[in-house]
């Protein structure tokens, strides 16, 4: 094989080290180049079930290269365990909970043994019973699915991934669960509570048009599916956005919209999905990520489609053949997953794709962009999955989907999934997903409580090109590095536009690129809207209202500041510091 030099920034590096590269009694033992020669020939072993030694060198050698010239990466287990004795490869799990004891301390188990392993779990706590309710058996009072809550997130706290990193929670609840309010309030009552979990509130249809009516809704026990009472739909939805406002949590999932979309129904219905709400999934389902870096796929101006598609391809083959060589951590994980072979082929660096293209995230031609870019990707990859059907069989859940209906032999249920790829981007020195750029300038905490600093890589490189003397550059560099934008420095207007934060695109505009990506993504998209502190209750509302009618499947949202820690910070300043200066741009 090829060995080729791998160019990594300093911080790219400082993330390997930590999480990513072998060690032997603390010490780090292997290379990146290493690290992706293990990986490529861990996930060609995958071709030796549908062809011979030649192939798999072939195609090992190939996966080397793409992951070496940084256009795609695998989910983070892939790249830790792929060649390991652990050899589990996932990221995303979903685990059913039953309301009886011994289904809620199983699923406990089954969490501690997928969080070892290096995947993240979600919930739905929906079936259990409220609190205060009647327990037959004992004839004693339930406690409610909070309380079970606090026992998983205890649990989480106990198991460290891998020794790599911290085990990851979504736990879901339906909005007509009588527990809905205290499940809502939870994380601000008590910011230390439910450190390793997301959580997200399972709207429905007819929660929705309850809302829009300014009707009562119904709470159900769903122990009996008696009604325990009515509630105000429009003040329970004021109460979401306000806690939401308040500490960023919970998100929303829409329910009804995820399995409208659920490509195999005659398996049963989503409710909850993975950690960060990108992979909605079947009970004991896991999926398989991997991330196309968008930012490699420009030249002189304009995308390059083809190498895009020959990317897009491979990356296919390589997901496909992970659900090969995958050493899945339950028997019964390993049967769902095999049973539909669901991948997830994303994007990250889409911010970096398009101020290379000249583009601002704030302007029209970047939903344009947006909606071309994955519309191809989708197809491609849809086809891409029908030629492996041919080549190896449909994924075996085929007859009774959606695909069989509209008769397309399929090797995958799902292609598509846009994941937030924090540390992935890292790898590869690009913005995460389809996130505009968080800052200019940032500081970010590692999982080891280190301080990743740094300027974005394009900015730096369009100040060299732009004529600027040494001395204008240092001044800009210094001016930035204070409040991590361009708002108040100054510098051309043109690299203003080009380098526009989140901060800067209005909510609006973010909800409609995440729309756009959402209508060719068969899962899901992670996309967080973050807003200035000054941002109102009644605008998250409309974040709300506006993601539902989008078609959009969850959305979360996080007000600068509103919890006392965060993991990425704008410039150098303290979060109250920037608050002033976040809250004096003009979004709307």
């Amino acid at each position: 094989m090829e060995k080729k030099f791998i160019n990594l920034k300093e911080s790219a590096l400082a993330i390997l080290k930590e999480r990513y590269l072998l060690k032997k009694n603390g010490e780090v033992v292997e290379s990146p180049e290493e690290l992706f020669q293990r990986v490529s020939k861990a996930v060609a072993e995958g071709e030796l079930s549908f062809g011979g030694t030649s192939q798999a060198e072939f195609y090992q050698e190939k996966f080397y290269q793409v992951m070496a010239n940084l256009d795609f990466l695998p989910n983070s287990p892939t790249l830790m365990n792929a060649g390991t004795p652990l050899g589990q490869l996932s990221a995303c799990f979903v685990l059913p909970i039953e309301d009886s004891l011994a289904s809620i301390f199983e699923a406990l188990k089954q969490a501690a043994l997928i969080h070892k392993s290096g995947g993240g779990t979600g919930f739905s706590f929906s079936k259990i019973r409220p609190k205060g309710d009647m327990v037959a058996s004992t004839q004693g009072i339930a406690s409610g699915p909070l309380s079970f809550i606090q026992v998983f997130d205890a649990a989480t706290e106990a198991i460290k991934q891998g020794g790599k990193r911290r085990g990851a929670n979504m736990g879901v609840l339906r909005v007509d669960h009588p527990d809905i309010e205290e499940f809502i309030e939870i994380k601000f009552k008590n910011p230390e509570a439910l450190r390793n979990f997301n959580l997200s509130v399972g709207l429905t249809d007819a929660f929705m048009e309850a809302v829009r009516k300014e009707e009562k809704f119904p709470l159900v026990n769903p122990r009996n599916k008696k009604i325990t009472k009515h509630v105000d739909a429009k003040e329970l939805f004021e109460k979401i956005s306000y806690f939401a406002w308040a500490s960023g949590d919970p998100g929303v999932l829409f329910l009804d919209t995820i399995n409208r979309h659920n490509p195999t129904p005659h398996l049963g219905e989503i409710e909850a999905t993975n950690p960060c709400g990108e992979q909605p999934l079947l009970p004991f389902e896991s999926c398989n990520l991997g991330s196309i870096n968008l930012a490699n796929f420009v030249k002189d101006q304009k995308i390059d489609w083809e190498k895009l598609k020959d990317v897009v391809w491979l990356a296919v083959r390589f997901l496909d053949d992970v659900i090969e060589v995958n050493r899945f951590p339950l028997p019964q994980i390993t049967k769902i997953t095999r049973l539909t072979r669901k991948i997830g082929l994303g994007v990250m660096g889409f911010a970096d794709m398009l101020i290379k293209l000249g583009v601002s995230y704030a302007e029209k031609e970047a939903l344009e962009i947006a909606e071309k870019l994955m519309s191809f990707i989708e197809r491609e990859s849809v086809k891409a999955s029908h030629h492996l059907a041919k080549e190896r069989g449909c994924f075996p859940a085929f007859y009774g989907s959606f695909w069989d209906k509209i008769n397309l032999p399929m090797r995958n249920a799902t292609t598509t999934t846009i994941a937030p790829t924090g540390s992935i981007s890292l790898i590869a020195g690009v913005s995460p997903g389809i996130e505009p750029l968080f800052g200019v300038y940032y500081e970010r905490k590692t999982l080891e409580n280190k301080i990743l600093k740094g300027f974005h890589p394009l900015f730096l490189e369009v100040l060299g090109k732009a004529g600027y003397k040494e001395n204008e550059i240092n001044e800009i560099l210094s001016e930035v590095k204070k409040v991590g934008l361009l708002k108040y420095v100054k510098i051309s207007e043109n690299i203003k536009r080009l380098f526009v934060t989140t901060y800067e695109v209005s909510p609006e505009t973010q909800l409609l690129v995440q729309a756009a990506f959402q209508r060719h993504t068969h899962n899901a998209v992670s996309k967080t809207i973050n807003l200035p502190p000054n941002t109102t209750v009644e605008e998250i509302k409309k974040i709300y209202l506006k993601a539902y009618e989008l078609g959009l499947k969850g959305v979360t949202v996080y007000r600068y500041g509103c919890k006392k820690e965060q993991v990425i910070y704008l410039g150098e300043d303290n979060p109250e510091g920037l608050g002033c200066l976040v809250c004096d741009l003009s979004l709307r």
